[in-house]
């Protein structure tokens, strides 16, 4: 029983941990831009993943023979993951992009159909299709309106959400095939090197490389990029490895919706966002939909997860 347990604790755990993220990243985007947030926040994961292994506390056996299978992994998650995450942030509030990655689940499930041959029930279909109706719900209320809403916004959300729903599907086989501690550095230390690259070359292009480093001047900005790296970003990477190691990706990916609770109640009490009805509404149909689709439909996926694995 405790065996069972284990991974959905840790899935709650990065249920929480993503919750507040959102929070972390609009406060980190007011001393920072995007991509100078995102260069901070996998520079101290990668410096606090490599600790353990120069104490000699863990070992990595990784050739370049084995990056090739865990490169596409690493630039779902956490490349384009955050990358579309972080930008979208810029055009939308933290409220209504946790609401708009409730959508994570679905984009799972539809893609476990495809690409590992699952079926889904008629009752799963209908819960699918309930959850797309609470996110079209909370669209249309918005009025669609360019001076309070932002399309842009939403597509860079909604892209991020694509991009972990990809993650969850592939994980699933690389977990069988790494230690997780491996496949988490490995991620952790692509995002380092592709968001630092990039960083970095734009602010020498632009002759600003002292505008990098001067957001650690601001405590603030400090405290919320060590969120986001230590435990947003490195904690989180472990813990949902973990977690897919152990159960299904659609059983995993309907943590990312409590998360969304989370980041509403954050965002409202630490940021002073405006919380709508339609709001509440809009995240109670979503989520009906798809704690529907992964609790009352057919499960099939351990099968086809097993033969994944082999």
């Amino acid at each position: 029983m405790t065996t069972h347990k284990k991974p959905y604790m840790a899935a709650l755990l990065y249920t929480l941990i993503i919750g507040f993220s959102f929070m972390f990243v609009k406060i980190a985007l007011t001393e920072a831009s995007p991509l100078d947030t995102l260069a901070h926040r996998f520079t101290i994961a990668f410096v606090f993943a490599t600790i353990p292994i120069l104490l000699k506390k863990v070992k990595i056996k990784i050739t370049m023979k084995n990056v090739l299978p865990i490169l596409p992994l690493a630039l779902l998650y956490p490349t384009l993951f955050f990358a579309f995450q972080v930008f979208g942030l810029v055009y939308t509030t933290s409220s209504e992009a946790g609401i708009i990655q409730a959508t994570i689940p679905i984009f799972t499930l539809i893609l476990a159909t495809i690409f590992l041959k699952e079926r889904s029930s008629m009752r799963q279909k209908f819960f699918i299709f309930l959850s797309v109706a609470g996110v079209i719900y909370i669209f249309t209320m918005n009025g669609l309106n360019v001076e309070t809403y932002s399309f842009k916004g939403v597509m860079l959300i909604l892209l991020s959400a694509l991009s972990s729903a990809c993650y969850n599907v592939l994980a699933r086989k690389l977990t069988k095939q790494y230690s997780l501690f491996t496949l988490t550095y490995a991620i952790t230390f692509f995002g380092f090197i592709s968001f630092n690259g990039v960083a970095i070359t734009n602010h020498l292009m632009e002759k600003s490389l002292a505008h990098f480093f001067s957001p650690f001047l601001s405590l603030k900005f400090v405290g919320a990029v060590l969120y986001l790296g230590v435990l947003s970003s490195l904690c989180t990477s472990f813990l949902s490895n973990y977690a897919l190691s152990k159960i299904e990706a659609s059983k995993m990916s309907v943590f990312s919706n409590l998360a969304t609770l989370v980041t509403i109640i954050a965002g409202v009490i630490f940021l002073n966002e405006t919380l709508q009805y339609y709001h509440l509404i809009g995240a109670a149909v979503i989520l009906a939909g798809v704690i529907g689709t992964n609790l009352l439909g057919k499960k099939q996926t351990s099968r086809h997860s097993t033969k994944l694995g082999e």
